[in-house]
């Protein structure tokens, strides 16, 4: 540098600055925010892989498919839940195709699950949403709403004593938007594909569920804090 008398000052005043900043940090004046990684979401879990090939057949799955109402007093597993949840929307194509047919692939439904305390090892109780993307379950209410939704189910004993509860929810403008009117036809006739796979995942696990479409919705919504409309309630525990 041509000007010596100038560099040194510049030196100096960068020293300065230096000094100056650690000293605040260390007394707490400022402090320096790492952005979160968009990776990571706040209450998001990640399930297990699902198994692609289980112990049993489909045949013998729909041979033993039953309505099951009578559950042990036994937490499941997360990777039973995974698997329960990939089996009622899981992505199983690089094209984002589900594991249950959809009219003109508009996948109209949301899936929530009801947790109770001690329902599932190693995962809070809560109400929780599934992402098929993710593979993965973020929280949306923290603690065990059971005897909420077993109330708003009509007193329905089984809803109160599983375990969880797989909660089927619809948006029907996603369909509606392209078939019209006859499309909500469809998304009732998606949720019942969805409501099989879970049946027979359940069986395929050894656990044991029941279809339960009894329950008051506007009061199921508002327990959940969805804005789709529920249409199923599918109770699921140990046999």
């Amino acid at each position: 540098m041509r000007y010596p008398e100038l560099r040194e000052s510049i030196l100096i005043s960068a020293a300065f600055l230096s000094v100056t900043a650690i000293i605040l940090l260390l007394t707490g004046a400022i402090s320096l925010e790492i952005p979160a990684s968009k990776e990571k979401k706040v209450g998001t879990i990640k399930l297990p892989d699902p198994v692609l090939k289980g112990s049993i057949s489909v045949e013998e799955a729909i041979s033993k498919r039953r309505s099951i109402r009578e559950y042990k007093d036994e937490p499941l597993r997360l990777e039973e839940l995974g698997q329960l949840l990939w089996a009622a929307q899981g992505i199983t194509s690089p094209k984002g195709f589900r594991a249950a047919p959809s009219a003109g692939a508009t996948y109209p439904l949301e899936i929530y699950v009801s947790v109770k305390e001690r329902g599932v090892i190693g995962l809070p109780a809560g109400i929780y949403h599934y992402d098929p993307f993710d593979h993965s379950l973020t929280l949306i209410k923290e603690g065990d709403h059971s005897l909420e939704i077993y109330r708003a189910s009509l007193n329905q004993e089984w809803v109160k004593e599983a375990p969880i509860c797989i909660i089927i929810a619809a948006d029907f403008s996603r369909t509606t938007s392209r078939y019209g009117t006859r499309g909500e036809r469809y998304v009732y006739m998606e949720a019942g594909h969805v409501g099989q796979n879970i049946y027979l995942q359940a069986t395929a696990l050894d656990l044991g569920t029941v279809a339960v479409g009894a329950f008051y919705d506007d009061q199921l919504r508002s327990i959940i804090g969805c804005e789709e409309a529920p249409i199923y309630i599918f109770p699921v525990g140990r046999k």
